[in-house]
């Protein structure tokens, strides 16, 4: 029999969240925040953006008079954009609803599905509200997405942003003179002249949205069944097609939202999961880990969107805070050099601060990175004792069976373990 999660008796599922009296408990599901927006009608946006796979939305942006720059996945810092007054597009793939036809003409089939469903979204016409295209150093597959960009429309700007691979002082100097040359890319492309106080109201509504996901991780740590991993997702996914004020205004009233509504303990097994900072999982994926008994408290979902753990420090001059910023709190993560090879001492410090009882290493097909990076971080896990299992996934993926047995049977054995223990 397929594994589920199983509810808890009642006399368990009524713990109470901080600040919400008993008088109170039985009302607080229609407890709406002050944005007067209910929990539903939050989940319901975030959904109906994910499943704008043709970008209907930056259409629309741009029929108002607006510009659009789409950002590649992992990592483009998008407060250089917001601060041109242009929309940061992040551009996370098709998705299960795209049939990629046309990109497959175009990169080889031992590849991650992403930068195929890009270049079949930009034929299809998906695309043609982008005023600006960055793309960043993440991998020589997305690398090479530049140079077929250019072939197949050379009168649209292309930009490649070449990340540093160092962390030092030289790092900083070569970061710093690569986010000149995109500053000055995106004025040109949009017409904006931009100020240091523009950069700076930028890197501010940034750090915001950093606070909030800081918050809602913590949350989720504590109480991982008022914040669903699948949920999470969803309203995170949210922000690659809103401008960033009005994705922060979305996760206020969702972070409000996810304090004031009590909703019953499962019987889940706490796990962490790690291995989707570039293409992203569909949505069934994570709603089927949940079916199986897996309560995500940390994962590496949309790295491009909470890059920094931590609010960038806006005393220095803008440029140089977010070179800074980029060289010293980068978080581990497969498609950036590590020269001193902290990343499977850091997987083990993520799970133990988590309360993870195991890890998730699910990384999509064809991702020579995150394979690559396995056997250390296997080593590493099984020296520390943590239980963890190898997922794969596309993000076309429709069919769910192996995941939902995998998955399942890992739930159940880290919840036996515990008993036992």
């Amino acid at each position: 029999a397929v594994p589920v999660a199983r509810t808890v008796p009642a006399r368990r599922s009524r713990r109470r969240l901080p600040g919400i009296s008993p008088t109170d408990f039985s009302r607080a599901r229609r407890v709406q925040c002050r944005y007067a927006v209910t929990l539903d009608e939050i989940v319901a946006r975030a959904e109906a953006l994910y499943a704008d796979t043709e970008l209907r939305t930056l259409a629309r942006w741009k029929e108002g008079g607006g510009r659009v720059v789409g950002v590649a996945p992992a990592y483009v810092p998008s407060e250089i954009v917001d601060a041109a007054g242009a929309l940061p597009a992040h551009l996370v793939g098709g998705g299960p609803g795209l049939d990629v036809v046309q990109g497959d003409a175009f990169f080889q089939s031992a590849i991650c599905h992403l930068p195929r469903s890009l270049v079949d979204l930009g034929v299809r016409g998906a695309l043609d509200a982008l005023d600006l295209l960055v793309v960043p150093s993440t991998c020589d597959v997305l690398r090479n997405l530049t140079g077929v960009w250019r072939l197949l429309w050379p009168d649209r700007p292309v930009f490649f942003l070449d990340l540093p691979q160092r962390t030092d002082a030289e790092g900083v100097a070569f970061y710093r003179e690569q986010l000149a040359r995109l500053l000055a890319e995106v004025a040109r492309v949009t017409g904006a002249t931009v100020s240091t106080d523009d950069l700076r109201r930028a890197i501010g509504v940034a750090n915001q949205r950093r606070m909030l996901l800081g918050e809602l991780g913590e949350l989720r740590i504590a109480e991982p069944a008022h914040v669903p991993a699948s949920e999470l997702h969803l309203v995170v996914r949210a922000g690659a097609l809103l401008p960033p004020r009005e994705h922060v205004e979305m996760l206020e009233s969702y972070l409000h939202v996810c304090r004031t509504t009590p909703r019953p303990r499962l019987d889940v097994a706490r796990v962490l999961l790690r291995g989707a900072f570039c293409e992203q999982p569909p949505i069934g994926f994570l709603r089927t880990l949940e079916r199986a008994g897996c309560a995500v408290v940390d994962d590496d979902l949309l790295l491009g969107l909470r890059w920094f753990g931590r609010p960038v420090d806006m005393v220095d001059e803008p440029l140089d805070a977010l070179a800074v910023a980029y060289v010293c709190q980068s978080p581990p993560a497969s498609c950036r050099y590590d020269r001193a090879g902290d990343r499977p001492a850091a997987l083990v410090d993520a799970a133990r601060a988590s309360r993870a009882q195991g890890v998730l290493l699910a990384a999509p097909s064809f991702c020579d990175m995150a394979l690559l990076d396995r056997p250390a971080l296997l080593q590493a896990l099984e020296s520390a004792g943590i239980p963890s299992v190898q997922l794969q996934y596309a993000e076309n993926s429709a069919d769910f069976g192996a995941v939902r047995e995998q998955a399942g049977t890992f739930a159940d054995a880290l919840r036996l373990w515990q008993d036992l223990a």
